[in-house]
């Protein structure tokens, strides 16, 4: 998710409330000392582009006494290629000697904070008529907005986080090593299968001998490595065995459903439990309604849908055969019953879901429902919020996110998610549709960038990932308890074999960590939400992307190598059980139009010309959500909608050149209506595109 509209301004506007509840002096961009930059304001917020080599802008001198707490440098900021070798001068005067280089502006394709201590560097400096200079890096042609500038004092969140960094760093260090030893060993026992049905759940498996071997549950909020807390359940008599027993387990307070816990063989010993086997999920739950399947009709989504935006003709207009819809957890979820609210009660614990926020979201799917449109229901978990949030939100997450991994870590905190999964499941399930239907559910976002859009503190990739895994198992076990057909997405950027964020994860490598886990935990049909984009998100003509190679350990799919994508999914190590390909939608896209020229509106469309054709013989990908659907303000400058702004005075959400390309694709009008791109593109035909394609 680069830009969700209605969430994302939700998600700042608690941001801002947030930070405005700290004590902070404000900075103000002085734009007449501008060196080397173009500097624009439009309310708050300042729009730089550099020129040259030596680009810096100045604040306007203080007037009072900087407090002295007042030592973190922050602001919001959007810059879709991020800033090296950022510095600041503390004037006057501008020295070297004055100065202090520091973190980089990461790439930011949506508003991010960024936040700096500068306590050791500030020194005397800090008296009415200072003021700093900030060297933003040495390209030119980097555009950054820049918002709420200011000198604050530390949120309690960052002196918990600076206290605990290092303990949880050596904490994670032997999670992680713990985990890798775990995935690599070859185990001689093992788990062959898990059924569940309303009630028993049974499981079967092999030892190699009987030597005081039990079976041991581990629920998500344990560590499977951790053999001193998962629960030694009940002994095995037989190298051969079938055990069943309740579904439904007494835990403390809470009637705690097994169906959401892995399963392991362990030996008891004198130093205590030794894993025997890999731990394993249910591979076979009954459902309660006998839905369906419900092919695609055809490849063309919307991403973000949502009717309160207007124009729900489009969904005809466009043949829309799939859209995504954005679902929050802060905003409809409560622990307190007040008039008007759903009851949910989720094994003998009751929650309360906000009624005006479901009959909105009731209408959205409704109208999919009635044109046969398969929906992907993205899942969200705020920051900053009141609770259940606090049980939801990750104990580790960082302020610099904007959504948060869940909270995976206690039994109350995975009783509340899987409340709500199961209230949002049961609802959108229904064989009548009363409610509309959410068929598969994609995974929080881009979880590649999880510092951003899936917080859950500095961890490395394996540990990261176990967590990520126990949400993508919970939701498919309740999900799969309703309707048997619902598939799971892990959602993904356009980064691939690398990122240029000290905190992101080449998206290659969790998937090959997700891939090992399916292996030796049982396989589930999980699927692949990819975005790719080109390679800027401002720049519209794909086929020029340089970092979009074509073989796989390219830098990045983007919309000129998708034949990339195509090739994997379809390779015999992502088969779903070796024999079923996965489903692979990409379900974040679009192409941007700098402005609303002639000649910006055309390479639009030209972009996504060249990225329609170029997925014609790619069997592979099944769904392409436009997003965003509509032109927003919001999006740093960008225009990436097939419409326009909806306050454009001229043509207020008028449809650009590319709206009625995405109309004509896959008719028999295409070829008409492409056409005319061909010479923006730089080619004669459209089997040309393959000069780009080596």
């Amino acid at each position: 998710m680069k830009f969700y509209i209605g969430i994302i301004l939700f998600s700042l506007l608690s941001l801002q409330l947030y930070s405005q509840d700290l004590p902070s002096t404000s900075l103000n961009i002085n734009q007449d000392s501008a060196n080397q930059l173009q500097c624009t304001k439009d309310g708050s917020t300042c729009q730089i582009i550099t020129s040259d080599s030596d680009p810096y802008i100045k604040t306007y001198p203080l007037k009072v006494n900087l407090p002295d707490n007042h030592k973190v440098l922050s602001f919001e900021y959007f810059c879709p290629s991020g800033i090296s070798d950022f510095q600041v001068f503390f004037g006057p005067p501008e020295s070297e000697s004055k100065s202090a280089s520091l973190k980089n502006i990461d790439m930011a394709e949506g508003w991010t904070t960024y936040s700096v201590d500068l306590s050791d560097k500030m020194l005397d400096w800090g008296k009415p008529g200072d003021y700093l200079r900030l060297d933003l890096g040495r390209k030119p042609n980097t555009n950054i907005q820049m918002r709420n500038l200011r000198l604050r004092s530390f949120t309690d969140r960052e002196k918990q986080i600076a206290l605990q960094r290092e303990a949880k760093k050596q904490r994670d260090a032997i999670f992680h090593k713990n985990l890798q030893t775990y995935l690599d060993t070859e185990f001689n026992c093992k788990i062959d299968k898990i059924s569940a049905n309303f009630e028993t759940i049974t499981i079967s498996g092999t030892l190699d001998k009987l030597d005081n071997i039990y079976l041991c549950e581990i629920p998500p909020y344990l560590d499977v490595t951790d053999t001193d807390s998962i629960i030694k359940f009940k002994p095995i008599k037989k190298l051969n065995f079938s055990e069943s027993f309740p579904r439904y387990q007494q835990r403390k307070d809470i009637k705690y459903d097994s169906l959401l816990s892995k399963w392991a063989l362990a030996m008891d010993t004198p130093s205590g439990l030794k894993l025997i086997s890999h731990a394993h999920y249910p591979d076979e739950i009954e459902p309660k309604y006998n839905i369906m399947p419900q092919a695609l009709k055809g490849r063309k989504g919307i991403g973000g849908f949502d009717i309160s935006r207007g124009h729900t003709n489009d969904l005809d207009d466009l043949d829309i055969a799939s859209i995504t819809v954005n679902i929050p957890f802060a905003r409809f979820m409560t622990k307190t019953k007040s008039p008007g609210n759903i009851e949910h009660n989720y094994n003998g614990i009751m929650y309360y879901f906000n009624q005006g926020y479901f009959q909105q979201l009731d209408h959205t799917l409704l109208e999919a429902a009635k044109r046969n449109i398969i929906v992907a229901a993205i899942l969200l978990i705020d920051k900053n919020q009141p609770s259940p949030d606090a049980l939801l939100q990750h104990p580790d997450m960082d302020p610099s996110g904007i959504f948060s991994m869940p909270n995976m870590t206690t039994p109350e905190s995975v009783n509340c998610y899987a409340a709500a999964l199961d209230f949002l499941a049961s609802r959108y399930s229904r064989p009548d549709k009363k409610y509309g239907r959410i068929h598969h559910w994609i995974m929080h976002n881009e979880v590649d960038a999880g510092w951003t859009w899936t917080n859950m503190g500095v961890k490395t990739d394996l540990v990261f990932m176990d967590t990520y895994i126990k949400s993508m198992r919970m939701c498919y076990a309740i999900a799969r308890s309703y309707n048997p057909q619902s598939e799971v997405f892990i959602s993904l950027t356009h980064y691939w074999a690398w990122t240029s964020h000290p905190h992101y994860y080449p998206s290659k490598d969790l998937m090959e960590i997700l891939l090992k886990f399916s292996r030796v935990e049982g396989d589930f049909q999980w699927a692949v939400a990819h975005h790719p984009y080109p390679e800027s998100l401002l720049e519209p003509k794909t086929w020029l992307d340089t970092k979009a190679k074509f073989n796989i350990d390219t830098p990045l799919i983007t919309f000129k190598n998708l034949k990339v994508l195509d090739q994997w999914i379809k390779s015999t190590e992502m088969l779903y059980e070796g024999t079923q390909k996965r489903s692979l939608w990409l379900s974040e896209n679009g192409t941007n139009s700098k402005s609303y020229s002639e000649k910006d509106l055309t390479e639009q469309a030209a972009g996504f010309a060249y990225t329609w054709k170029s997925m014609k013989d790619l069997d592979g990908i099944d769904g392409f959500q436009w997003h965003n659907w509509i032109d927003n303000r919001h999006e740093g400058g960008l225009r990436i909608g097939l419409r326009k702004f909806p306050d454009q005075t001229d043509d207020p959400a008028g449809r650009k050149p590319v709206w009625f390309l995405f109309q004509a694709a896959d008719t028999d009008r295409e070829d008409d209506v492409f056409a005319p791109y061909l010479k923006t593109i730089g080619i004669k035909k459209w089997s040309d595109i393959d000069k780009f394609q080596k």
